[in-house]
């Protein structure tokens, strides 16, 4: 019988790397470890002043932010993220946030944090996609990292697309939808919270998180994306 449920596993999910479509190892997970390797990797961490922290000077403070893969079209990393979103595949956030978890946790980027909030997703886009593919990701870093996950924010509209809005138009698109859930805030008063996202491109969601955020009295904010679209 347990022959028969792992053939049939294996017709139904095949034990290939998602990255290269090549046969896993025994001790290979979902990406092949050539895969992993060659992963364009940002090493933003290492540096206090970066385009993550640079995509919000002038727009709301935060201590620390990074992201852990460049976007690149075409590339693996978009092939990832799209089966992520878009193919019922949650379990590669997961996967993704605990691989780079795994791999930030020796320098100093995690050291003071205690807790990661995830950027939500409207209710009605979370009930179409089965998930939300930023707690996902979330869950792979707290899971890796012994840190709680804290879904601390409402969604309460769906945004418009800000790839063509200028700033202050994405600034109004995405200042008044996401609302702080007031009962869950009070425990993280003057804690410090990683607002954990899949890509960033335009910054304007994960503003959008942080200013909602700003309603808890002294509290410390950064951002991890697992990919930075320049």
């Amino acid at each position: 019988m347990k022959n028969y449920l792992h053939a049939f596993s294996n017709l139904c999910y095949p034990s290939s790397c998602l990255g290269c479509q090549q046969p896993l190892a025994a001790q290979e997970e979902l990406v092949c470890l050539n895969c992993l390797l060659d992963l364009p990797l940002t090493h933003f961490h290492k540096r206090l002043s970066n385009p993550v922290t640079g995509a919000f000077t002038g727009r709301v403070p935060i201590l620390r932010g990074t992201a852990y893969l460049f976007f690149q079209q075409g590339g693996v990393v978009q092939q990832l993220l799209h089966l992520l979103k878009y193919k019922n595949r949650p379990e590669v956030g997961v996967f993704l946030g605990g691989y780079a978890a795994s791999t930030l946790k020796a320098g100093s980027f995690f050291r003071t944090v205690d807790a990661v909030v995830p950027v939500p997703l409207h209710p009605a886009k979370e009930a179409q996609r089965g998930y939300n593919q930023a707690l996902k990701i979330a869950q792979g870093l707290a899971d890796e990292l012994g840190l709680p996950v804290a879904p601390l924010l409402l969604r309460e509209s769906a945004s418009e697309s800000q790839t063509r809005k200028g700033r202050y138009d994405r600034y109004l698109n995405v200042n008044t939808i996401f609302s702080l859930l007031e009962n869950e805030a009070a425990e993280w008063e003057g804690k410090h919270l990683v607002v954990v996202d899949d890509v960033l491109t335009t910054g304007a969601t994960l503003e959008g998180c942080l200013l909602a955020l700003q309603g808890i009295p002294e509290v410390k904010l950064s951002v991890f994306t697992l990919a930075y679209a320049p």
